[in-house]
């Protein structure tokens, strides 16, 4: 069965780089992106809507060519998570975790049992149509599932603490514009409250071994975040990468010509 390196190589205390993708679901998508560098790729069924069929399609492509298939998915929910699971996702990342019993039920639907409550079903994607010794298959889709919290609200904040001491729990990401939002201070990056936030966030990761997690909109807030101790992080999404490029490099043309 195909390792994640990516857990591990975050428990060790390293930093992991990648995209978001909502919108570009091509079979070239994911050796487009490892060809560029990217160790991931989180899948967005929250804000992109990417179904079942192209999820597993995805995890597919991801085959062979040096790339973690990450999936978030729209909502904490077991029927949710589970079909994206055995579709070959090798993580899992949850919107609006606000609290403790809500990373329990996270943590315990994304492994299988004694670490939690996944259900049973193999030969099919996330085994890569293998079959053979279940209980081995367990132990080593354990320990390459990669589950993200994505604490995104006030109440998330203040509840940091708690989500990311609960076992199975890896990563806690940042979810910058909601949290904002829910502080009443929408896009107010600079604020202080904003950056008490953060560093709450922050603190509970060192505490409890887990990588913070964050979706940078430039390499200039990349490096900054990641010098505040980001360690999984997202370079844009693929609309954002495309057409940032794109409109640079048109505009520069168009300027050529007095445009």
């Amino acid at each position: 069965m195909r390792n994640n390196p990516i857990r591990q190589h975050l428990k060790d205390g390293g930093t992991a780089y990648g995209i978001m993708a909502a919108e570009f679901f091509t079979p070239g998508f994911c050796q487009i992106a490892a060809n560029a560098g990217a160790e991931l790729v989180i899948f967005d069924g929250e804000h992109g809507g990417v179904g079942i069929d192209v999820l597993k399609a995805q995890c597919a492509f991801a085959r062979g060519v040096g790339i973690a298939p990450f999936v978030r998915v729209p909502g904490l929910a077991y029927h949710l998570i589970a079909p994206v699971l055995d579709a070959g996702a090798m993580g899992i990342m949850v919107p609006m975790i606000e609290t403790r019993e809500q990373a329990e039920n996270l943590a315990g639907w994304c492994r299988y049992r004694p670490e939690g409550v996944r259900g049973l079903g193999f030969g099919t994607g996330h085994d890569d149509y293998q079959g053979g010794n279940v209980v081995e298959a367990m132990r080593l889709e354990n320990e390459r599932t990669l589950v993200i919290a994505l604490i995104e609200t006030a109440t998330g904040i203040a509840n940091a603490d708690a989500i990311l001491s609960v076992p199975g729990i890896d990563v806690g990401w940042l979810g910058h514009f909601d949290l904002t939002n829910t502080m009443g201070i929408t896009a107010e990056f600079t604020h202080p409250d904003f950056r008490k936030a953060v560093a709450t966030l922050l603190e509970a990761c060192k505490k409890h071994g887990k990588a913070p997690g964050w979706l940078a909109g430039s390499v200039a807030a990349a490096r900054e975040w990641r010098d505040k101790g980001i360690r999984c992080l997202c370079y844009g999404t693929d609309i954002g990468v495309f057409q940032t490029a794109l409109s640079s490099a048109l505009g520069e043309l168009k300027s050529d010509q007095g445009a």
